[in-house]
């Protein structure tokens, strides 16, 4: 294979500027010290854990308890309406975790949707389909695009949120790592997108019918007739999703890239440094082009899947297209697409030839877990405690109590209640576990001052986005951690939060600002149907 020539002048890409140490960044690096402070992160949710519970039996012993804002008659409202600290160190709580223990670690949700898509990654990777791609896209591009690109691809990938997890985020790192830049600023862009960038999207996800059930149950605790659809925030999201990438972009090019500086080799796994820019070869153009076919194919049989009345894939009993065995299990879609894509375009290449390579390659993906395994386990054990002594809905609550109390009534209380939520879920990581715990509060307290429960959803969208990427509560953040882990064996948690934290803040202000002149500046829709203002009867 020829190598790609290089142009007489070589762009100067971001890693290689020195490192800038204005006031935000030495921040940023106090950030980042102090959370490398803290132990290995295997070792941290082990320690958070412990603490949780010993934590559980203080509160219980204490008697916390607060009001259960949920209607007479929820899944899982006690009978006096109370919500209290459970204790985990009494006799039952002892035998919870005994019993728990193993399917808090088998049951947590990202494990298996990981192992099954990596099955089908590790063929993609075997077969050469993904470094082929990653080359045939970045020569040529520059810098700012490719970013730009990495963040939108985020942005879009929430529709299924499992693909820019598993499969967009690592990639990103490799992509930049081919371009000579440093792989951590890639993945922090993907990252930003497919996490900090959760509520915008221009497709409807299944999030979508999920936060609306809920706004509307909460909303028919002041008026019983009122109906919330999928579609209430769609104006407002798609374009979000604009603002959310050029945000995403222009952190990452003169902040994020900058602060981390040139890549340190020798912190890597040795297997992630043989990436080079070179051109396609005619075998590996046509072998892309098969892939291409299979790509189509995979397509096709998606559509079929999910489109037509008949589709096989829709809700067995209302034959809803959103709340469906095709959204729910996409992780086996990830796995089929890239079965097919691998196999397709290796057996043109000559990578794979028979069923022995394609089990080599998912093995080879499986090895490379381990440390991501470990993560899990006590981290599922951590957010497993943390949901039986309801200490995280009791915060929850709390935190809408407190922001009712404030007595707010016009614009500007939306952002206290962005900010609150965007607190709650740093403690909270499921939206809509965090909603269905706050929505019966604040949909009801905002609908009485004259807000709608679109706006008021739409607002909840943005606070519970942007603090994805900060928090080690949310799902996946273990699985980024050990991908960032095979780049720079040294990264912490501290070094995580450090490098997303700019997101973080550039995305709740011109995400609230946007808002503002949305609803309240250009008085438009949030959604189609979706008024700004509530009107009783």
């Amino acid at each position: 294979m020829t190598e790609f020539p290089k142009p007489t002048e070589e762009p100067v890409l971001p890693a290689d500027r020195p490192a800038r140490r204005n006031s935000f960044t030495r921040f940023l690096d106090g950030v980042e010290w102090l959370g490398n402070l803290l132990p290995h992160p295997v070792t941290l949710f082990a320690i958070l854990a412990f603490g949780m519970v010993l934590l559980s039996g203080l509160f219980a012993w204490m008697d916390l308890a607060v009001v259960d804002p949920r209607p007479a008659g929820a899944t899982g409202r006690e009978e006096d309406g109370m919500i209290r600290a459970v204790s985990l160190m009494d006799a039952d709580g002892i035998r919870r975790i005994f019993t728990g223990l193993v399917t808090n670690f088998t049951g947590f949700a990202p494990l298996g949707v990981v192992l099954v898509a990596m099955l089908g990654i590790g063929v993609a990777e075997k077969s050469g389909v993904l470094s082929a791609a990653v080359r045939g896209v970045v020569l040529g591009a520059s810098p700012k695009m490719v970013t730009l690109a990495i963040v939108f691809a985020g942005v879009i990938s929430n529709t299924a949120s499992e693909l820019g997890y598993v499969v967009l985020i690592p990639l990103a790192g490799a992509v930049y790592h081919s371009l000579g830049r440093h792989p951590l600023a890639g993945m922090a862009a993907a990252f930003a997108g497919v996490s900090g960038g959760y509520s915008a999207n221009l497709l409807i996800g299944t999030i979508d019918p999920l936060l609306a059930g809920i706004t509307e149950e909460a909303a028919q605790l002041i008026d019983a007739d009122y109906g919330v659809t999928a579609t209430a925030s769609y104006y407002f999201m798609a374009a979000s999703t604009f603002l959310v990438t050029g945000i995403g972009a222009l952190v990452s090019i003169y902040i994020v890239e900058p602060k981390l500086g040139k890549f340190d080799s020798s912190r890597a796994e040795p297997e992630l440094l043989d990436t080079k820019i070179s051109a396609l070869d005619q075998q590996e153009k046509k072998a892309l082009r098969r892939a291409g076919l299979a790509v189509i194919a995979v397509l096709a049989l998606m559509a079929l899947t999910l489109l037509p009345e008949w589709g096989v894939l829709r809700d067995g009993e209302t034959g809803d297209r959103m709340r469906s065995p095709f959204f729910t299990g996409f992780a086996v879609w990830i796995l089929v697409f890239f079965l097919a894509v691998g196999y397709a375009y290796g057996k043109v290449v000559g990578t794979i030839r028979n069923d022995r390579d394609m089990i080599d390659g998912m093995a080879k993906a499986m090895s490379s877990l381990g440390l991501y395994i470990v993560i899990i386990f006590f981290a599922a054990q951590f957010v497993a405690f943390f949901a039986w002594s309801n200490l995280g809905a009791i915060t929850a609550v709390n935190g809408a109590t407190f922001l009712q109390e404030m007595g707010l009534t016009g614009p500007v209380l939306f952002v206290g209640f962005i900010l609150v939520c965007a607190v709650i879920n740093l403690m909270l990581g499921s939206a809509s576990a965090q909603w269905a715990m706050t929505a019966p509060i604040f949909v009801p307290m905002l609908m009485l001052i004259g807000y709608s429960p679109e706006v008021i959803q739409t607002a909840y969208r943005i606070g519970d986005s942007t603090t994805n990427i900060i928090t080690p509560m949310m799902s996946y953040f273990g699985l980024i951690l050990a991908w960032a882990a095979r780049y720079d064996r040294n990264v912490g948690i501290g070094t995580m939060i450090a490098m997303m934290l700019p997101y973080s803040i550039f995305f709740t202000i011109a995400w609230m600002l946007l808002f503002f002149l949305w609803v309240f500046g250009l008085g438009l829709p949030v959604g189609p149907g979706s008024p700004t203002y509530y009107t009783p009867g």
